[in-house]
């Protein structure tokens, strides 16, 4: 009996060896050059190990759901892949990635000397004796300091869905008026004291804007002046042909979410930008301004002048970005669910990704975009 266990455990032994269970895994089958198509004979990166890092942000399921990835490098588009259903003209939301165009935006009416960036930020409803809300600066809006009472999302055993400022805004009672919502709300610390990441902050600053343009309270006066300054300034010297700008029933630019684009189009921005303010060698806005938008604010080494920054943020802050894989000096412009729009001027990339990624599976995605800009070159 016991001759016969040992015969039928060697058995048992080669056949699993056979089944290859000491082997190394088998490496996953070469792709196809049509397969690899989508990334540019010029990359500087062999398309194989371009592809391995790009792949897993549409095929592994901790990464959600990625509708669109394009590369910029040098100022040329070296990869360029879409999911299922989406193209080169699809226009995709942009949720907040609106929140540093509005930045840039902003920057025009201060080089055209119709607004300062360190005067009482222009909202009338702020200007009576005594309003604390006087105080504050262009400046607190765009380094998210205003001190206002403003609740992004819901908080736990805080604000629920419904009572968060964002979606009462943006959806529910303050819809029809935006402006008047965010303008309306207390303060809650001294202007300049607290960040408060708050996409009823980017409101009031687009209502500035329109309101330096217009004395018009007429809503199609409104969206008509607006939307040809944002054509004029900004959409059409960068060529962005298939961007719409979306506007609330008052005529406010809702330029906290609201901006519909192709992904060549938000590529274009952060070209744009990395550029410091130039397309074609033309200057549109001032270096100066494109600097502060990349500056660190006081309280958010992280958040600069409407922009994302690579760099840490204080402790109990969610940390965005790759500050641990990546030059300091990548700035990026996010949005709700993944969108982004990232810009390192040291290996003169930027990258685009646009998608569906709920905010609990976001660092992994994130990590990948770090993955893949960490294999350019730094100062090329």
């Amino acid at each position: 009996m016991h001759k016969i266990k040992l015969a039928l455990l060697s058995v048992l032994a080669i056949a699993l060896s056979g089944c290859g269970g000491d082997r190394e895994p088998q490496p996953a089958p070469q792709k196809s050059a049509a397969e690899l198509a989508y990334i540019s004979d010029s990359s500087p990166i062999a398309k194989a190990r371009l592809d391995a890092a790009i792949a897993p942000l549409f095929d592994d399921p901790e990464m959600a759901e990625t509708r669109a990835l394009l590369i910029m490098y040098r100022g040329k588009v070296i990869a360029e892949r879409y999911g299922e259903g989406y193209g080169e003209d699809t226009r995709f939301i942009s949720w907040s990635m609106a929140k540093s165009f509005t930045g840039a935006l902003i920057g025009f009416l201060v080089a055209d000397g119709r607004l300062v960036l360190d005067d009482p930020a222009p909202v009338p409803a702020w200007q009576r004796p005594g309003d604390p809300r006087g105080q504050i600066t262009l400046r607190h809006l765009l380094h998210m300091s205003s001190g206002l009472d403003h609740t992004e999302v819901p908080e736990a055993g805080g604000k629920t869905v419904y009572e968060a400022d964002t979606n009462r805004m943006l959806f529910l009672d303050g819809a029809q008026d935006t402006a008047a919502y965010a303008e309306a709300r207390p303060m809650e610390a001294t202007a300049g004291e607290k960040f408060e990441y708050s996409t009823a902050t980017t409101i009031i600053l687009s209502d500035i804007i329109t309101r330096t343009l217009t004395n018009s309270s007429d809503p199609l006066v409104r969206r008509d002046v607006t939307l040809r300054f944002i054509r004029g300034r900004l959409l059409e010297p960068l060529g962005m042909d298939g961007t719409y700008p979306e506007f609330d029933p008052n005529g406010t630019f809702l330029g906290g979410s609201f901006i519909q684009a192709t992904a060549r189009d938000y590529a274009k921005f952060g070209e744009f930008l990395r550029h410091n303010g130039a397309r074609k060698g033309a200057k549109h806005l001032p270096v100066s301004w494109v600097q502060f938008m990349k500056t660190s604010s006081e309280n958010d080494p992280a958040y600069g002048g409407h922009l994302w920054l690579n760099k840490r943020r204080p402790e109990g802050r969610n940390q965005v970005l790759f500050p641990d894989n990546g030059p300091e000096t990548i700035f990026a412009a996010l949005g709700h669910l993944g969108q982004q729009i990232v810009v390192s001027p040291e290996q003169k990339l930027t990258v685009v990704r646009l998608g569906k990624t709920q905010d609990d599976v976001l660092a992994p995605m994130s990590a990948q975009i770090g993955r893949i800009m960490a294999l350019f070159p730094v100062g090329s």
